[in-house]
């Protein structure tokens, strides 16, 4: 099953779940209020929070890998969205996990079906995001920046907000950047 399906609260989810058991009661029950909670969302709210999470864990994963302070960032701009703790970890766990399993594959679907959905503000708010986590350990290194970057052009971010967003991060930049005349982007090592 699907992730964004999963959040969608469609059907078959229980038996999936079901076969794989935690190793405790306690740690089931937990894991079902959860999941309960979530399916207690409307379902177009839903898919937009699924959507932010996988975007979000996209950007984390650019680099191959997702860190503790990553995934932290995740959460928070989760719960920001309105999802409690408990919400908030299950849905980055599996936004991470998706997006480490399936990631190429999926990054340009699921990003276009988030575009499809989230208004013009909350596609700036998911790339400011992006740029919180992937400056969770103080630094945006060269292939977190192309990700950055593709997101931004793949969520139909106009220019002048990508390069608003980009410069409240300036000082985390590990690469520089500019942008000469026209619409072009190049690197500049310098």
């Amino acid at each position: 099953m699907s992730f964004m399906k999963f959040l969608g609260g469609r059907a078959g989810a229980g038996a999936e779940a079901e076969a794989r058991t935690p190793a405790s009661k306690a740690e089931t029950e937990a894991i079902r209020q959860i999941v309960a909670r979530l399916e207690a969302l409307p379902p177009d709210r839903a898919r937009l929070l699924a959507g932010m999470a996988y975007v979000l864990s996209r950007a984390a994963n650019s680099d191959m890998s997702i860190s503790e302070a990553e995934t932290a960032a995740i959460e928070g701009f989760l719960i920001d969205a309105g999802l409690d703790l408990g919400q908030a970890a299950l849905v980055t766990g599996m936004a991470k996990m998706q997006a480490r399993t399936t990631g190429g594959t999926s990054d340009y679907l699921v990003t276009r079906e988030f575009r499809q959905m989230a208004k013009p503000e909350e596609k700036v708010g998911v790339l400011r995001g992006c740029y919180l986590v992937a400056s969770a350990d103080n630094s945006i290194g060269a292939m977190e920046i192309a990700s950055l970057r593709q997101i931004a052009s793949e969520l139909d971010i106009e220019k002048v907000d990508e390069d608003a967003v980009r410069g409240e991060f300036a000082d985390r930049l590990s690469a520089r950047f500019h942008v000469p005349k026209g619409d072009q982007r190049t690197e500049d090592g310098s």
